[in-house]
């Protein structure tokens, strides 16, 4: 059985109707939420095996003209809201007793940032050392850390008009952009859950990254 968490309850409806998972509403940036949320899901649905921390917000602004407020707003979410989910999985994990699964949407920004885009990119930098500690300090306790570095999909954070502003800024038309990669082709979201998929399933890869983004060097952790 699958969980599903959200900020925005709204939001988890349509993708309960969809794909049949059990949704409970969190907000990741608060402990309290976070905690009280997990015990429930470990509770109603028998207990917790693997976590996908994928929360995020994409704050965009030249660094050295940023509000500090902004900044700060960012790592919330796109770091410490990894790191409260991973420390409420911990400990259900420990109280299992048999290991887990902790998987992070590591995103390209964080090997390869971009102009403007440092309040994402920066946290998500964060987070690809966050996955790594996790590996060093608790595959002794046979749960492993490992990340997917996403390339450019359509999602709610990366929407289409951010899409389009992005290509133009590079010249480029949006088909252009979202398939400038090595295959020429545009990576899907169910491209990227199927990675997410294949490190669940690969349960000897620890602190390892899988790149999905059809080939682009310079986002490359090959």
């Amino acid at each position: 059985m699958v969980a599903a968490l959200d900020i925005n309850e709204q939001a988890l409806q349509p993708l309960a109707d969809e794909v049949g998972c059990r949704t409970f509403t969190c907000d990741v940036t608060d402990t309290t939420s976070v905690e009280v949320t997990f015990e429930t899901v470990a509770a109603d649905l028998g207990g917790l095996d693997i976590l996908i921390s994928n929360a995020g917000s994409a704050q965009q602004g030249a660094i050295g003209d940023l509000p500090m407020d902004t900044l700060r707003q960012s790592f919330e979410l796109n770091f410490f809201g990894h790191q409260n989910a991973c420390q409420a999985a911990i400990r259900i994990f420990r109280r299992q007793g048999r290991g887990g699964t902790i998987l992070f949407n590591i995103s390209n920004q964080s090997v390869n940032p971009g102009k403007d885009f440092g309040p994402y990119g920066i946290p998500k930098a964060a987070t690809l050392a966050l996955m790594r500690q996790y590996a060093i300090d608790h595959g002794k306790e046979g749960i492993r850390a490992n990340g997917v570095n996403a390339g450019r999909i359509r999602t709610g954070l990366m929407t289409d008009q951010m899409i389009i502003d992005r290509a133009a800024a590079r010249g480029m038309t949006p088909h252009e952009y979202m398939a400038g990669n090595l295959l020429g082709v545009e990576v899907l979201a169910s491209d990227v859950a199927d990675a997410f998929l294949h490190l669940a399933l690969m349960d000897k890869v620890n602190a390892a990254v899988l790149t999905v983004d059809g080939g682009v060097m310079a986002t490359s952790l090959r």
